[in-house]
């Protein structure tokens, strides 16, 4: 409204200005010339002062015009620029800020050596998915868990709304207070189980241990001495104990829902990707967007490699290494043991797997 004021100001020192001048040129007529009129419609002094007034008032309201348009264009522009503006920077910003950090909506939990980092690395073909690359280990490690939520979300990947955070740690699904503390910071999370053989886990298992123990020059005991007292199982042999599924599943049933925990085959998952992950894509609540194509057979390490964007991705060279021997005998006791807690395990997800 000030620039307004200021306009008609204007407009009227402009016509101010104009009508001095014709009164110096002598183009207006004298007053006295109309007050000796007797006759006002007959005076030609009064009609000129009547014609000079309107011109003038013409002038004026013409001044008025142009200066109000061009004073609205300004306002116009500075109230709707400027909001413009903002949203532009308030868009830079959002979309700078769109990708964030966020806890996972689903966790690979498990087993130890059963085919997470398989798995893993197939879902994170889609591309709503984004996966932490390291084992993050937040809920099983209390030294992680005391540094609280947000180092754990720092770990995770950046992902932009509507992408999915994967997380896997294998260590979780046989840890007993892990279930509590996940369904502590997300209850709604989506828990992925992948499974194999009991039998070829163990055995998976401690040859990984032994690779290590090699690697670091420490001595070792063959898998037989281990797994066997008196000539009989031990049941108390950590990595046999990983392998009884049943007992570390209840007690995420304790806690989680059945349908909330999907059970992957891992055997299928090496055989033949493709329809596994389907079933989680359909789990996760994923478009189908893996394909058989994704996919080929490598025949020099034996298993599956993963195919996207015209460039290949095998597992590393820890995966499909040599198992650590085991006689007939003991892998028949083996498997014999495990008969009654796979029954068991097998009535819980309501799946049947080809083991032993």
């Amino acid at each position: 409204m000030g620039g307004a004021y200021a306009v008609m100001g204007g407009a009227y020192g402009v016509m101010g200005g104009a009508y001095a001048m014709l009164s110096e040129a002598g183009l207006l007529p004298e007053a006295s010339c109309c007050r000796r009129c007797a006759l006002p419609p007959t005076c030609t002094c009064a009609r000129g002062a009547m014609l000079w007034t309107l011109l003038l008032a013409l002038l004026l309201l013409l001044l008025l015009q142009a200066q109000l348009s061009v004073c609205l264009r300004d306002l116009s522009s500075r109230s709707f620029s400027s909001p413009l503006e903002s949203s532009s920077s308030s868009s830079s910003s959002s979309s700078l800020n769109a990708t964030q950090q966020r806890l996972p909506g689903a966790i690979i939990i498990g087993v130890r050596k059963g085919g997470t980092r398989a798995l893993l690395e197939m879902l994170n073909l889609h591309p709503q998915v984004e996966v932490a690359k390291a084992e993050v280990h937040f809920f099983n490690v209390e030294e992680h868990f005391r540094r609280g939520l947000d180092w754990y979300r720092a770990q995770m990947p950046f992902t932009l709304p509507g992408q999915l955070t994967l997380e896997k740690t294998p260590g979780y699904f046989a840890s007993p207070l892990v279930p509590a503390r996940v369904w502590d910071t997300n209850p709604a999370v989506r828990l992925l189980l992948i499974v194999r053989d009991p039998a070829e886990r163990l055995v998976s298992d401690y040859t990984q241990v032994l690779h290590n123990r090699l690697t670091q020059h420490k001595p070792y005991q063959p898998l037989e001495r281990l797994l066997l007292r008196r000539g009989r199982i031990d049941p108390a042999y950590k990595a046999l104990q990983r392998s009884l599924y049943h007992q570390h599943l209840a007690r995420w049933l304790e806690v989680f829902p059945r349908a909330q925990i999907h059970v992957v085959d891992g055997d299928a998952l090496i055989r033949d990707p493709f329809p596994e992950l389907r079933k989680a894509e359909e789990f996760l609540e994923l478009p189908p967007r893996i394909d058989p194509g994704n996919f080929y057979f490598n025949s020099t390490k034996g298993f599956y490699c993963l195919l996207t964007a015209g460039h290949d991705k095998c597992l590393d060279e820890s995966k499909g290494r040599p198992h650590a021997p085991l006689s007939a005998a003991a892998l028949k006791q083996l498997c014999r043991f495990f008969r009654k807690p796979n029954k068991m395990f097998f009535e819980m997800v309501g799946r049947s797997f080809s083991w032993c």
